[in-house]
C-alpha cells in the first residue's frame, strides 16, 4: 500500500508546506508531535534509528568481559561509544553556541542527564521552536532512580565529589535538560518504572489537551543500571541468559514460545508535543496526533502483570481517541521477552481485540533491547517513523509464535499504511499504559 507523506530524510522538513501532509489546522485541540529525537546503538538520529529499523539491524551484542557491573549480562545493546562533545560535533556543528551550552549543561552530571541532554536538544531543533517557544514550554522527564551505576560507584569511592548532592538526583535530568534548551516552564519527573516513557508522553498529552500549555517537551533519559539491578534481574529469571552458541540477537524473542527474558538495551529519546493551534500557528510538519491516552493499575504489588489491567488501559486510550478497534493498524507491544509478560499481553490483545480487529502486533525490542524507562517514548519513535514511512519493522527473532488473533509481523520489513497505531508499556507494581497515534485529521 503506498503512502502519500514524504520519507523522512536526513532534513526532515520544519513546515507544513509539503504536499500530502495533513492539514495541522483541521485537528483542533488535539496534542500533536511536532519533533522527534532518539539516541541508541542502533542511530543517534531519527533517520538514522528509521533505516535501521527497516533494515531489521540489532544492536544486541555480547557484554564486553571487562565492563565493571556488567558480570551478570551475558548480552545487552550498549551505547559504549557515547560523549556528549562526539554527538555536539555531528549535530551542532553548525551551531557552536549551542554546541557549548550543551557541553557547559552537562559538564558535571551523570550518564543519563547527558543523554537526555542531547535529544532533548535534537527534539527541540527539530521541531523548529524559538527561543519564546521554548521559554513558555513544559518539561517532563521520565523514568525513576535514573542514575543507579553512578550511584553505585560513587558509593563505592573513597571521596564523595561535591557535584554529587544534585548528580545523584532524578531532578538533575531537569536542570540539565533546561539549561541546555531554554524550556524554561513547568517541569517535573514522572516516575513509573518501565512505563514511564509512555507515562510521560500521556502527562505531556494531557497538559497540552488542558489547555494549560501551548507545547511540552518529554524527555526520556538512558536508565543506567548498577550490577546490583542485574543481579536481581538474573536471579529473579527475567534476564535472558542466551545458550553460549547462539548468536546475541536471539537472546530476545518476544511472543516466542521459547523467550528466554529480556536483554537491557541504552537509549533516550524526545518528543515536543503541541497544541494543533500552536503548531499550525508556527507552520510547524505535524508528525502524528497523540488521539487517546489510559493508564490502568492492577491494584496489586509484585512483578506479575495481569490481562484485564493492560485490557483495560488499551480500552481507555482507544475509547478517549474515538477509534473503534476495526481500524487499529500497527500495535507496538511492551513485549519484552519475558515469560509472563508477553502470554499476558497476548491474552490481552485477545480480549480488546477479538474477531474484530486484525492489527499487526510488533516489538522494538529485539533490535534496540529494552530500554527500561526510556523504552515506550523510544518506541512512540519507532511507531512514528513506521507510519511516516509506510512500513512495519521486522521481528526477525520469531519463529514459534504464541497462538493470537492478530498477526505478527513478519521476519523481514514489510511495505504498509500505518494510519493508527496503538503502544503499550506496562510496569512492575501493575502500571499499565497504552496510547493512540494516528494521522488522520
Amino acid at each position: 500500500m503506498s503512502w502519500p507523506q514524504p520519507p523522512i530524510s536526513a532534513n526532515w522538513p520544519r513546515s507544513s508546506s509539503g504536499a500530502g501532509e495533513p492539514p495541522v489546522s483541521a485537528l483542533g485541540s488535539a496534542p500533536v508531535i511536532t519533533g522527534m529525537a532518539v539516541l541508541n546503538p542502533l542511530a543517534d538520529s531519527v533517520p538514522g534509528f528509521a533505516a535501521a529499523l527497516r533494515s531489521g539491524r540489532s544492536a544486541i551484542t555480547t557484554t564486553p568481559e571487562n565492563r565493571d557491573g556488567r558480570e551478570h549480562v551475558a548480552v545487552g545493546a550498549w551505547l559504549d561509544d557515547f560523549t556528549v562533545t562526539g554527538w555536539a560535533l555531528r549535530h551542532l556543528a553548525e551551531d557552536p553556541d549551542a554546541g557549548q551550552r550543551l557541553r557547559t549543561a552537562t559538564a558535571r552530571c551523570a550518564l543519563p542527564a547527558q543523554t537526555a541532554a542531547c535529544v532533548a536538544v535534537a527534539a527541540v531543533r527539530a521541531a523548529g521552536l524559538g527561543a519564546a517557544d521554548a521559554d513558555r514550554a513544559a518539561l517532563i522527564v521520565a523514568g525513576n532512580n535514573l542514575a543507579l551505576d553512578y550511584y553505585t560507584r560513587t558509593t563505592d569511592a573513597d571521596r564523595l565529589p561535591p557535584s554529587h548532592v544534585l548528580t545523584h538526583a532524578d531532578v538533575d535530568v531537569i536542570g540539565v535538560v533546561s539549561e541546555a534548551t531554554g524550556v524554561r516552564g513547568e517541569g517535573w519527573t514522572v516516575g513509573g518504572a518501565t512505563a514511564s516513557g509512555t507515562l510521560a508522553a500521556i502527562q505531556g498529552a494531557r497538559l497540552v489537551r488542558s489547555g494549560l500549555v501551548d507545547g511540552c517537551l518529554v524527555v526520556a533519559p538512558l536508565a543506567d543500571l548498577s550490577r546490583l539491578e542485574f543481579r536481581a534481574y538474573r536471579s529473579s529469571g527475567v534476564l535472558a541468559c542466551p545458550e553460549p552458541d547462539d548468536p546475541p540477537p536471539r537472546a530476545c524473542r518476544p511472543f516466542d514460545r521459547s523467550r528466554l527474558g529480556f536483554v537491557y538495551g541504552q537509549g533516550a529519546a524526545a518528543i515536543v508535543v503541541e497544541s494543533a493551534e500552536r503548531a499550525a500557528q508556527r507552520g510547524a510538519t505535524l508528525l502524528a496526533t497523540i488521539a487517546g491516552t489510559g493508564q490502568r493499575l492492577d491494584g496489586r504489588r509484585g512483578v506479575e502483570p495481569t490481562r484485564d489491567g493492560l485490557a483495560d488501559a488499551m480500552r481507555a486510550a482507544l475509547a478517549e481517541s474515538e477509534v473503534d478497534v476495526a481500524d487499529v493498524d500497527y500495535v507496538n507491544a511492551h513485549a519484552a521477552g519475558t515469560v509472563a509478560g508477553d502470554s499476558v499481553e497476548v491474552a490481552a490483545l485477545d480480549v480488546v481485540f477479538g474477531e474484530r480487529g486484525r492489527p499487526l502486533v510488533n516489538s522494538t525490542k529485539p533490535l534496540t533491547g529494552h530500554a527500561m524507562t526510556a523504552a515506550g517514548l523510544q518506541e512512540i519513535v519507532a511507531s512514528v517513523v513506521q507510519m511516516r514511512e509506510g512500513f512495519c519493522h521486522p521481528n526477525p527473532q520469531l519463529r514459534d509464535p504464541l497462538p493470537t488473533a492478530c498477526r505478527y509481523a513478519a521476519p523481514e520489513a514489510q511495505a504498509t499504511r500505518i494510519d493508527v497505531a496503538l503502544t503499550n508499556s506496562f510496569a512492575f507494581s501493575g502500571i499499565n499504559t497504552s496510547l493512540v497515534l494516528t494521522t488522520r485529521s
